[in-house]
């Protein structure tokens, strides 16, 4: 008799519109039209489930709560108990909007707009398109704040901002949502000594009430999170930020065992000649940690794959000052592929097609 813990847990607010942006940007790669069609009404009913389950008062946002003490209190990613509060240390109240989230749900409905009109829906793709825009404008109506100069960890069920520096602003700009001038805001906050260790951006400002480097949540730094937000880095053009984070994070990998970046670790400040502190039970190898540093150089390349243009995209790319070339072998796009050698010559880097399968092209933005 429940020989085995575990069992199915579904306290997860952020799942669903992840599931339709993991499917957006999976049609973008590969053009699987047969795929598309196999789960286009799973991801239909994805998004009626943030429309009605997940926006629970109908106040625009997608947001969680809780109904039985059995069940976790927070539903983000950051799910420890104590992870939602406000800048005096209160725990937010719910339903809790997460700032993060809202960007999920933005890039859902543009991502889910394209597959529509790939399935021949445009009424629905209208109307995905328009959700997105009155999201955008909604988000920076309730969550910009200046004070920060950061957008706010969540909404409490009072609708009050939780006005507290954390990472989940930088996964804001991964999704898209931000507008460009304050995303520039964003990104000088994350890059403050409250913020980024030298090893990596902290889940929490060393200046919040809750701080605690050692923490799960609460003064952390997680590889994963640093990696989105350096996916939201590159969207906005942050160039040099993103290749100091991503120096940061492979450096912090050289001091762990087989150079294998964990779960998380914590968030003390960086001392020459010291490595990061490692969090006592962090999981290693966990599989977004191990993901985190391609995330972090597909970022720094600025790599967009076109699979209906059959066509790889490299936006601005730049290589971190700790690596001088990169081969990547059988790069797929669609059915072809490609090896693709990459050189760096101080800021610049060289590309050249070593290799080609199929009709694929690749095009490189200066």
């Amino acid at each position: 008799m429940r020989e085995i813990p575990f069992s199915r847990y579904y306290g997860s607010v952020d799942a669903t519109p992840l599931f339709v942006v993991l499917a957006g940007l999976y049609w973008q790669r590969t053009a699987d039209r047969q795929t598309l069609e196999a789960i286009w009404p799973q991801i239909k009913a994805a998004l009626e489930w943030i429309d009605r389950y997940g926006d629970i008062d109908g106040d625009g946002f997608v947001e969680y709560g809780h109904r039985n003490t059995s069940s976790l209190v927070n539903q983000g990613w950051k799910d420890s108990e104590d992870a939602v509060f406000h800048a005096d240390g209160r725990l937010a109240p719910p339903p809790i909007a997460l700032a993060e989230v809202q960007g999920y749900v933005y890039l859902a409905r543009q991502l889910a707009s394209s597959m529509a009109c790939s399935m021949g829906e445009t009424a629905l793709a209208a109307t995905l398109e328009e959700k997105a825009r009155n999201l955008r404008e909604q988000f920076e109506e309730y969550f910009w704040c200046e004070d920060l100069q950061l957008y706010a960890f969540a909404l409490d069920g009072n609708k009050h901002p939780c006005q507290v520096r954390t990472s989940n602003a930088g996964q804001v700009l991964f999704s898209g949502i931000a507008d460009p001038k304050r995303a520039a805001k964003v990104t000088q906050t994350l890059f403050s000594p409250d913020l980024f260790s030298g090893w990596g951006i902290r889940t929490v400002g060393a200046q919040e009430a809750r701080f605690n480097p050692a923490s799960y949540h609460n003064g952390s730094v997680w590889p994963h999170d640093n990696a989105i937000i350096g996916f939201g880095l590159a969207r906005y053009g942050h160039i040099k930020e993103l290749l100091r984070l991503t120096s940061a994070l492979f450096t912090a990998a050289a001091y762990m065992d087989l150079r294998r970046l964990p779960e998380l670790f914590c968030g003390f400040r960086r001392h020459r000649d010291k490595g990061p502190t490692l969090y006592p039970v962090a999981c290693t190898p966990q599989a977004w940690a191990a993901a985190a540093p391609f995330a972090l150089l597909a970022a720094c390349l600025g790599f967009e794959p076109h699979a209906a243009l059959n066509k790889i995209r490299l936006q601005h790319p730049r290589l971190p000052e700790f690596i001088d070339w990169v081969r990547i072998k059988s790069l797929p796009i669609g059915n072809s592929y490609l090896d693709i050698l990459l050189r760096r010559h101080g800021s610049d880097v060289a590309v050249n097609v070593l290799k080609r399968s199929g009709q694929a092209e690749l095009e490189v933005i200066l």
